[in-house]
């Protein structure tokens, strides 16, 4: 599935839509350049989980946790190079909540079997987000969105 949003509100917008259907332990894989608009989607799926905090890029501290209706997760992995034993990423990935993780190729070993996974390019004045569904729990979401 492939949507395209014109602005930041229109991504907030996508993001609150995408946050309203989330349960427990789902994890979204978000990937795009620097400046794509990963946080920004982030925030949207927050204020659908009803956090009042702001949301801003967890890029030096590498996790922000956030409480809501669901705990939210929301992971930076741009600065790991390797992942480490005592950084316990399994427990917020398999957490009670939702995990929301930018850059997930830098942990490719930690990551759940099943999730959404979000690609955001920027084409010229808008920004293309390309949704694959691996597992049924995401194919359901992603009919939900339609």
């Amino acid at each position: 599935m492939v949507i395209y949003t014109s602005d930041v509100n229109e991504t907030i917008e996508l993001g609150y839509k995408i946050g309203s259907l989330l349960e427990e332990g789902m994890v979204i894989l978000l990937e795009g350049d620097l400046g794509a608009g990963k946080t920004t989607f982030t925030k949207g799926i927050g204020k659908a989980l009803g956090i009042n905090k702001t949301i801003n890029s967890p890029t030096f501290t590498i996790m922000k946790a956030y409480n809501g209706r669901l705990n939210l997760y929301h992971l930076d992995l741009y600065r790991i190079e390797k992942i480490m034993d005592e950084f316990d990423l399994e427990e917020y990935i398999d957490g009670n909540g939702v995990s929301v993780i930018e850059w997930p190729s830098q942990a490719v070993e930690l990551l759940p079997k099943e999730y959404l996974k979000v690609i955001i390019n920027n084409c010229e004045d808008k920004r293309k987000f390309t949704f694959s569904a691996i597992g049924k729990r995401y194919e359901k979401l992603m009919e939900e969105l339609r």
